[in-house]
């Protein structure tokens, strides 16, 4: 197996640093691309510093989804794995990795995050929609297959969240299929970033509807697992304006930011849609254009 390891990241040097460090150690074989957005924190220079990097390439673009498709498409391997930049790989990632990918088309495997009480883990995710069965997959420790990446053109670079979300949708319409890996890990030793700000909820609904939509047209399904969604949400939000933690004017804000995130994703959603009816289901993947990256240096 040829790996190929992608890690996006925007002003996250020392975290990256770290991250990097892990790789040198438990995978030092793997080719090693870093795409950097528009960072000012010295991630240029630290990473052209090292001599453990094949690859850097500089965007002008915020966007995790075009970070992600600029690494694909300079990778070499034969497997292609994405990592974000402040997640450190474990002792048995490789060897987990290798064997999962032997018999699957993608892998991945839980993020071991380190609190004030202890360890948190994950576990495997799934969910059937409208009749298709969908094995989700971590984002930031997850690989690929070349051909299955190919397959589906990258990441949808319309949404700002949700890309993996998305990834799996149509990795499941495709018939491919998704290996849990436990001793697959990453880790953070850090506490995770509070929750989800007022003006992060309208991208939310609006990725949410989109992929659904996207992938699955307006039907029943959808539309009851966006609604669904969005009065587990409200009713939470209730709750927080009679804590006195919510604004009652933050609330109805909020719902208004929700209802138009939904309408201009259910819309923008069936455009994408019959733009392009394949089952790869992205417009706006890595054939969609060639300027991503601002500079490349390649040390291969």
């Amino acid at each position: 197996m040829e790996l190929s390891v992608v890690l996006p990241t925007l002003n996250g040097r020392e975290r990256l640093a770290t991250s990097l460090d892990a790789l040198a150690e438990y995978a030092p074989d793997a080719e090693v691309i870093v795409v950097n957005g528009p960072s000012a924190d010295g991630t240029t220079g630290m990473v052209r510093e090292r001599d453990d990097v094949d690859v850097l390439v500089e965007l002008s673009d915020r966007n995790l989804n075009v970070a992600r498709n600029a690494g694909i498409e300079v990778a070499r391997g034969d497997v292609i794995a994405l990592l974000r930049y402040d997640l450190a790989v474990e002792p048995s990632w490789l060897s987990a990795l290798e064997d999962a990918i032997d018999d699957a088309d993608v892998a991945t495997g839980p993020l071991h995050q380190t609190l004030r009480n202890g360890m948190t883990t994950e576990s495997v995710e799934e969910n059937t929609i409208a009749g298709r069965e969908v094995t989700y997959f971590n984002g930031s420790n997850v690989a690929f297959r070349r051909h299955v990446i190919e397959s589906l053109d990258g990441f949808d670079e319309y949404l700002l969240t949700g890309g993996a979300r998305d990834a799996a949708h149509r990795l499941a319409s495709l018939g491919r299929d998704v290996a849990w890996a436990p001793e697959m890990c990453v880790r953070r030793e850090f506490e995770a970033d509070g929750g989800i700000s007022e003006q992060e909820w309208g991208w939310k609904y609006r990725a949410l509807t989109y992929r659904l939509v996207k992938n699955y047209g307006l039907r029943p399904a959808t539309i009851k697992r966006t609604v669904k969604h969005a009065a587990s949400d409200a009713g939470q939000a209730a709750v927080g304006v009679l804590k006195g933690d919510v604004t009652p004017s933050g609330w109805v804000g909020t719902g208004r930011d929700v209802i138009t995130g939904i309408a201009t994703g259910a819309s923008d959603g069936m455009v994408a849609r019959a733009r392009d009816r394949s089952r790869a289901r992205n417009p706006h993947g890595c054939s969609a254009r060639a300027d991503r990256a601002v500079a490349r240096y390649d040390w291969r």
